[in-house]
């Protein structure tokens, strides 16, 4: 092995471990949230405000997290990013009132630059031919945290609803020692020739940029069938929780945090057992384009069923289906998205389609809030179901 691949490999360990700490803290505030916003009163209007509020901080703060790490480094912004993260898991965790999850949200939105600068990382320690694989580790981490965090989270809330809170407070601050310690601190990569996933990022005001992209009829395309994917998963994600509170039980009694956190992590094995080979054989065998195709399908599909669903074993397949659906449509999409755009673009395409997700993750909650406020639980899921299919369209219409 050579002594750039050691080093390679020296770095990229630590930044798994981090991304993975990260993925955790997020994980097990998901399933929380919603139950844990209800003992202060909120409606699931205000939840649905709640999840958006994040989003729409992300969506401003994003951007601009990323040209400061450009500028000063991947390791001190990634520290900024997890003090603010941590900041917020410790305002959330002492709240008295519900303006102060809102004012834990926005923190935790407003510094919510972890992963794409540990992307952009990964784009800095990596050498051209290595850069691909080395961006699978996110994948990993990503997989195995949505397994672990809902299933930490479900566990500690039988006992209240701060102990997670509490957890992903000491997750948070481990993270910022591995940062502190481990990370070996780099040069940001300003251009090799051949920018990835780790290069540019793409203004929110750079509408100029967007209108490009949106011109090119195979990238417009891919683009909205991003937004569709996210808008789906995003309502389903922010939902679900207030929707299995309403409509199942399990022994007589209301679905809780700790039976939506075992959900989570029902679909997040799934979606280890599809990353673990299995996607790259379909791959293989199917191509990106027909995985799509299918991964579509299952998320209406699964999101449909969804809407009928008063029983735990229909409850069990539609999340199997939509894990599919899940870890078939990401990678295939995004994998898509690269090949229709020049290589020192595609931070920039990359970094678009980071903002339609935070577009969806701001719309489709507030819609959420709506609908399940007003008891239309069928409806919520056919609305998510409905974002899928028109996904599925225009895929079809791609391929012809």
């Amino acid at each position: 092995m050579s002594t750039s691949n050691q080093a390679e490999r020296r770095a990229l360990l630590p930044i798994f471990l981090i991304v993975l700490v990260d993925i955790l803290g997020m994980t097990i505030i998901l399933p929380l949230l919603p139950f844990y916003a209800e003992e202060f009163g909120a409606s699931p209007r205000q939840i649905g405000l709640l999840v958006a509020t994040f989003a729409a901080c992300q969506l401003i703060s994003g951007p601009l997290l990323g040209q400061l790490a450009d500028r000063m480094g991947r390791r001190p912004l990634l520290l900024v990013s997890q003090v603010g993260t941590l900041i917020g898991f410790v305002v959330l965790g002492s709240a008295t009132s519900l303006w102060m999850v809102f004012v834990s949200r926005a923190i935790d939105g407003a510094t919510a630059g972890n992963l794409s600068i540990a992307q952009a990382y990964v784009s800095d320690v990596t050498s051209k031919e290595n850069r691909a694989k080395s961006f699978a580790i996110i994948g990993i981490a990503f997989g195995i945290g949505f397994l672990i965090g809902p299933a930490i989270s479900g566990f500690l809330s039988q006992f209240g609803h701060r102990y997670p809170i509490y957890a992903a407070q000491g997750l948070s601050a481990l993270s910022i020692l591995a940062t502190a310690v481990l990370l070996p601190r780099v040069v940001p990569r300003v251009s090799d020739g051949e920018e990835g996933p780790g290069g540019r990022r793409l203004s929110l005001l750079s509408w100029g940029l967007y209108a490009e992209f949106m011109r090119r009829p195979e990238l417009k395309s891919l683009l909205l069938q991003f937004f569709a994917f996210a808008f789906a998963f995003a309502t389903f994600t922010s939902g679900f929780a207030l929707f299995a509170e309403r409509r199942l039980t399990w022994e007589g009694q209301p679905f809780r945090a700790v039976h939506v956190g075992y959900v989570f992590a029902f679909a997040g094995f799934l979606g280890i057992i599809l990353q673990g080979g299995l996607i790259g054989r379909l791959v293989k065998r199917y191509g990106e384009l027909r995985l799509a195709r299918a991964g579509f399908a299952a998320f209406a599909a699964s999101y449909a069923l969804l809407a009928f669903v008063w029983r735990i074993p229909e409850l069990l397949v539609s999340t199997a289906v939509s894990a599919f659906g899940q870890g078939s449509l990401r990678p295939a999409l995004t994998a898509q998205v690269t090949h229709h755009s020049r290589r020192d673009e595609q931070g920039l395409v990359l970094g678009m389609t980071q903002s339609l997700t935070s577009v969806a993750q701001i719309l489709a909650p507030t819609a959420t809030g709506f609908l399940i406020g007003h008891g239309l639980l069928s409806a919520w899921a056919l609305m998510a179901a409905s974002a899928a299919l028109i996904g599925l369209v225009l895929n079809l219409r791609q391929a012809a």
